[in-house]
């Protein structure tokens, strides 16, 4: 006696008649669509016995719907990739709407067919990163920014950077300003000796700065009565001018009774000073 061959749920004899499998059991073409059947993701319609059935990743389609959701080309026998939204696409469109736009061009960069530069989670084409102001490809140089714009960086100096009271050229790190002009550190230096005068005590003069060694050696008037510079660096220093000569304040006294004889009456004899008592009795 032959054994039965019958359908899992409806226990309709299956000899001689086409059939399908669910978890190894035979089904029925009817009960198989009705109670096994898959649903096709982008159809939503059941994927009968009859039917072609592709899977990928727990999801299911009719053969005529697995296809790109771009461009509806059909992926069955294709490469394709599965977007994090479900959506299936071919590698071309794959590629374009996955791939990031150009600040530049706003055109997708391709990874792997076109060279791009990364600036603060931005990209570009590298043909595309340019310097603002003299459109040339910035590529693997060094640049600046300024708001939203990016320049080489010689345009940059030319633009923004200070420039050196001295040398005139562009100062581009650190610096120093005197009487409000920006100096280089390197430019800012004595006249005579060239000493850094940077965090020093320094003097101007005629436009040139001297340190207060080289301004008292070769700069500073000497006083007619001690012979010693009048530098003007010690607080409460005053000098007395009369002609040709100069005087600090408290050397000018008289020659006989060493009276000070600032702000008041004087006379000259030669080259000492006299109060108007002293200078009769001469």
């Amino acid at each position: 006696m032959t054994e039965r061959f019958d359908c899992f749920y409806c226990r309709e004899n299956l000899q001689g008649k086409k059939y399908a499998k669910k978890d190894e059991k035979p089904v029925c073409v009817r009960c198989f669509d009705k109670l096994c059947a898959n649903t096709c993701a982008e159809c939503r319609k059941p994927i009968g016995a009859d039917a072609k059935e592709l899977t990928h990743k727990n999801r299911h389609w009719h053969e005529g719907c697995f296809r790109c959701a771009k461009c509806y080309k059909p992926l069955a026998n294709e490469p394709f990739a599965a977007k994090d939204d479900g959506k299936i696409m071919c590698g071309k469109c794959g590629d374009r709407d996955g791939s990031p736009r150009c600040q530049g061009c706003y055109k997708v960069i391709t990874p792997g067919v076109s060279k791009n530069v990364e600036y603060k989670h931005k990209v570009w084409h590298e043909e595309c990163f340019i310097c603002f102001e003299c459109k040339q490809p910035i590529r693997s140089q060094s640049f600046l920014t300024k708001g939203d714009e990016m320049y080489c960086t010689g345009c940059h100096e030319k633009k923004f950077a200070k420039h050196c009271a001295r040398c005139k050229e562009a100062i581009t790190s650190g610096g120093i300003t005197y009487q409000d002009q920006p100096w280089h550190s390197e430019c800012f230096v004595c006249n005579t000796c060239k000493k850094p005068l940077a965090g020093a005590r320094f003097t101007a003069h005629e436009d040139q700065f001297y340190c207060v060694n080289c301004y008292k050696a070769d700069v500073a008037k000497k006083c007619s009565g001690c012979q010693n510079p009048i530098t003007g660096f010690a607080s409460g220093t005053y000098v007395v001018n009369y002609e040709d000569k100069t005087w600090h304040e408290y050397c000018f006294n008289c020659k006989k009774c060493s009276l000070s004889m600032a702000h008041k009456r004087f006379v000259i004899n030669g080259n000492d000073i006299y109060c108007p008592d002293c200078a009769k009795k001469l």
